[in-house]
């Protein structure tokens, strides 16, 4: 599953004359229930938002004010994310006359034809204020302060990326936080400048618009939607564009031809376009690169604890340094790597993954396995307790691939029975290129699986 959330705007678009239809909030409901999140974004103030609708229970965040509060209707916590303008800018506003004044935690809004004293009052006194436009609204704010910068400190509380999300809005202030999403959407009764710039425009008005794209969402993530290469794509060398969602690169060449050159290049761009990125190091080659946490030295592996925790915030890009790992262990790694990406493309078809966790999986399948094999009953039962207790995370969680963690625990525990087979004899007198063989093969299996799913 590619997006996890939706973000929608208010007024305009779930709502028609400020209330919101009931087939539009059952829709909102069967989202929800899909696993997905649910963020409403609009200018309105809270006590002004509650006065029209009753139904806060159905988001999981509200970004209000035009990026200025965010609320959370399960907890009640409303967090204030920018400085109110002065008392001073209204007392000045009533002082020209303007009517229709509004002031909320942060912002100070009136309506149209008002806008002038707005900006005279604001270049008068000095301030350091933005005037933000909604049909007739005129909304005040600090400047910097918008639709985008509220969503952004939603879907970090959510631990989710930009690119899970979709958006779909109908107005000037809209134009921010669209812009900031993987998919941007527009009701049909949407202004002319917001539908020249967004991914897709539905066919409907309002709340009919957003259950249209709630039921596509529903039926196949919007894959049916043509990718936009420019947004939506990286591009590989100079001229080679391909698209994000569900991809593998196999990158050959000789020693020395500028394999890690090319692959630096290639990490700039992903941090370029905001994608998360974990980067698995065989060789120490890509220690000091900017912008990635490093786990594990040559006197210390990897922790897959450590792992799991650093890309659990979709900011945080980590580079996996092998050279701690024995050079005996590797193989079992890689084949563990590849059988996660087969079972994250079996299981999750829509979805798109970068990570070491099924590699991780697969380890701790392997170390158990072992551990078991040669008796040590008590390192057994931790580790399999940390594969439960980890395998029950993943289920619980949207964000986590299940399909990588099955796949890389069956490559790990698959390569570690043929280590104990070795290990007892049933393999011969030479026994370790039979287990390198049964690695390599979990690795070719999990390769042409991939490549006949993909």
């Amino acid at each position: 599953m590619r997006y996890l959330a939706l973000a929608t705007d208010y007024d305009g678009t779930i709502a028609h004359d400020e209330l919101v239809p009931s087939s539009t909030i059952d829709a909102i409901n069967r989202l929800r229930q899909s696993g997905r999140k649910i963020i409403l974004v609009t200018g309105r103030e809270l006590p002004d938002l509650a006065r029209v609708f009753h139904h806060f229970e159905i988001f999981d965040l509200i970004v209000a004010e035009n990026g200025a509060v965010l609320y959370n209707p399960a907890t009640r916590e409303k967090r204030i994310l920018a400085e109110r303008p002065p008392d001073k800018f209204a007392e000045d506003l009533r002082a020209r006359n303007v009517t229709g004044i509004s002031q909320g935690d942060v912002i100070v809004a009136t309506w149209h034809p008002h806008e002038t004293a707005v900006l005279e009052s604001i270049r008068d006194l000095g301030l350091e204020l933005q005037v933000i436009f909604n049909k007739d609204a005129v909304m005040v704010l600090p400047a910097g302060v918008n639709k985008m910068t509220g969503l952004n400190h939603a879907l970090a509380d959510l631990k989710l990326s930009r690119h899970n999300v979709v958006g779909v809005g109908d107005a000037e202030n809209d134009h921010a936080f669209l812009g900031c999403c993987e998919c941007s959407v527009a009701v049909s009764n949407a202004i002319p400048a917001l539908k020249e710039r967004v991914d897709w425009v539905t066919d409907r008005p309002r709340g009919e618009g957003v259950e249209q794209l709630i039921s596509r969402l529903l039926e196949d993530d919007l894959r049916s939607l043509p990718p936009n290469p420019r947004k939506h794509g990286i591009l590989l060398g100079t001229d080679v564009p391909i698209e994000a969602e569900a991809q593998t690169i196999l990158l050959c060449g000789l020693s020395g031809g500028g394999k890690s050159t090319f692959v630096a290049g290639f990490i700039e761009r992903l941090l370029a376009r905001a994608y998360q990125t974990c980067l698995i190091d065989p060789e120490g080659d890509f220690e000091d690169v900017p912008g990635f946490v490093t786990i594990g030295n040559k006197d210390n592996p990897p922790s897959y604890e450590q792992i799991f925790q650093l890309l659990d915030g979709p900011g945080s890009n980590v580079t996996v340094n092998l050279v701690g790992v024995k050079l005996q262990d590797r193989p079992a790694y890689f084949a563990s790597l590849l059988a996660g990406s087969f079972g994250a493309l079996v299981l999750e078809p829509n979805s798109f993954g970068i990570g070491a966790s099924g590699a991780i999986f697969g380890l701790a399948g392997a170390t158990f396995v072992i551990a078991r094999g040669r008796g040590m009953d008590a390192l057994a039962g931790q580790i399999g307790f940390l594969i439960v207790f980890n395998l029950i995370f993943s289920f619980a969680s949207p964000r986590v691939s299940v399909g990588a963690h099955l796949g890389g625990l069956v490559g790990g525990v698959i390569c570690a029975l043929a280590i104990v087979a070795g290990e007892k004899g049933m393999l011969g007198r030479n026994h370790r290129p039979m287990e390198i063989a049964a690695m390599v093969a979990v690795a070719v299996v999990a390769v042409l699986g991939s490549l006949a799913v993909a």
